[in-house]
């Protein structure tokens, strides 16, 4: 099956902080698969902007780089025009250094998208937009995409927000969340809103409980500074994990326009119940891993990769018991759970539904065990749906717990897109479906910080847990409790 390419007009796309991180391992190998996919037109330009000096041939030979160490066998007529629409200026963005040189580039096109990518840190957006609008490069047609984290609390999202708003419509900023840009969680949408199916048990009458899992195997080496001052609370939870919840629980949206869409996952945030100080010791465990085993060899604790001289009280783990208090969703719990150094990586969605209210087979079918629906994000996207059914053959009735399994490299042969690729043509179309809205942030920031609080307050270190394993005992605790337990087999 060959996938359908929507054209684009032609844009221009301005990376500040081009030689970083975020721009080698995602950004110019997304755009790279764009031009491999015929929606990179010949007049599009991507412009590399940094403080540091590089010559035009550096930068294309480090986007080259980038390309060749994100697939093994590149296009090498697609590569050469792409690298020939690449080019680089030298910009400060605590000063007026490199901005005349910018603003003539921009000036040969007037009239095009432009897209304005902040792969910086939060600290940078305040100068970076003041500047862009002081140079006049706001257009009718420009756009500004704002990555993670967009604040450390609620006070400082509202600040990173003005900021950024002080120059750019709400219209024109897409704050990016890349899960949101993940093949199965607009899957989930279809699910959900395509299909009779599902809808009238999608609620607190036939679904007993959701899990929702992102797990990483690896630790933190590399992104430890940065790791330290946020945990996994304010990494994972507050954005990604909570999108996620939202997709879950929302309410069916009139139209998949933006604002409908993000209208009702704001309902979801505003219904969370509150955790704070009262109960914060009940439905949440924060932890942190120790020395263990992953992928077949040792591996060093969160302290030893950190190499601080002091101990530090930041979670690399964290479960929580959620609850939404309306009338679709009352009473049924949501389990969150995130961390690093974990057993496997995965992330996945677990609706568990009710069990079946009386059985009418005897003792020798077997036990029925509950149906269940797992939408897998990562690694290998797909969705599963546990039903019970009669194992094949005579012998009397004997019933199995099967999955109907659609794998999406299996159904439709095509090859996955990374979440980058489609969310940054989305931002070119100017399509804010997949990005959070200003009071989404600061809803989600609203619930998150009296659980920070609360931790904070209580003074208890983060519970220890060995590498390569599912994390403290506590949050085995967390859901068994209730009589349930975390289905790390699905």
């Amino acid at each position: 099956m060959v996938a359908r390419v929507i054209s684009v007009e032609p844009f221009d796309i301005v990376v500040f902080g081009a030689t970083g991180d975020l721009a080698k391992r995602k950004l110019i190998p997304a755009l790279y698969e764009r031009a491999l996919a015929g929606q990179m037109p010949a007049e599009s330009r991507v412009i590399g902007a940094s403080r540091r000096a590089m010559t035009l041939e550096e930068f294309r030979a480090f986007a080259r780089e980038a390309v060749m160490e994100s697939t093994s066998h590149p296009d090498p007529d697609v590569l050469a025009r792409f690298l020939s629409q690449i080019s680089y200026v030298m910009v400060d963005a605590a000063s007026d250094e490199g901005w005349d040189d910018l603003c003539q580039r921009l000036a040969q096109a007037p009239e095009r998208v432009r897209v304005f990518y902040l792969a910086v840190g939060p600290d940078l957006f305040d100068d970076i937009c003041a500047r862009i609008g002081a140079h006049g490069l706001v257009t009718g047609k420009t756009r500004v995409v704002v990555e993670k984290p967009v604040g450390k609390n609620l006070a400082s999202a509202r600040a990173v927000n003005a900021a950024v708003g002080k120059v750019f419509p709400e219209e024109s900023v897409f704050r990016i969340d890349h899960y949101l840009g993940k093949e199965t969680v607009q899957n989930l949408m279809a699910l959900r809103f395509a299909n009779a199916l599902l809808e009238p048990v999608w609620n607190q009458a036939h679904v007993d409980h959701v899990q929702i899992t992102v797990a990483e195997s690896l630790g933190v080496a590399g992104r430890a500074g940065y790791y330290d001052t946020a945990g996994a609370l304010r990494d994972m939870v507050q954005n990604h994990m909570l999108q996620l919840l939202c997709l879950v629980a929302m309410e069916p949206p009139v139209t998949m326009d933006a604002d409908a869409v993000r209208d009702e996952k704001l309902k979801v945030l505003k219904a969370l119940e509150p955790i704070n100080e009262a109960n914060a010791e009940y439905l949440t465990v924060r932890g942190q891993y120790r020395a263990g085993a992953s992928a077949g060899g040792a591996v060093p604790g969160y302290q030893e990769e950190l190499g601080a001289a002091d101990p530090s009280e930041t979670e690399t783990f964290v479960a929580i018991k959620a609850e939404i208090g309306n009338w679709r969703w009352a009473g049924v719990p949501f389990y969150l759970r995130t961390g690093k150094r974990l057993a496997s990586r995965v992330s996945e969605i677990v609706v568990a539904f009710k069990p079946i209210p009386h059985s009418v087979f005897d003792d020798s079918a077997g036990q029925i065990r509950a149906n269940r629906l797992v939408i897998r994000l990562q690694p290998d996207e797909g969705v599963k749906l546990w039903l019970m059914i009669k194992d094949p053959g005579p012998g009397g009735m004997r019933l199995q717990h099967v999955p109907l399994d659609m794998s999406f490299a299996e159904a439709f042969g095509v090859r996955n897109v990374d979440a980058y690729e489609r969310l940054i043509m989305d931002v070119v179309r100017g399509n804010q479906t997949l990005f959070m809205r200003r009071d989404e942030v600061e809803a989600a920031w609203r619930w998150v910080d009296p659980i920070l609080d609360a931790w904070r307050n209580s003074r208890e270190a983060p519970k220890p847990y060995t590498a390569g394993t599912w994390g403290p005992s506590a949050s085995i605790a967390l859901i068994e409790r209730d009589g349930r337990t975390w289905m790390d087999d699905a």
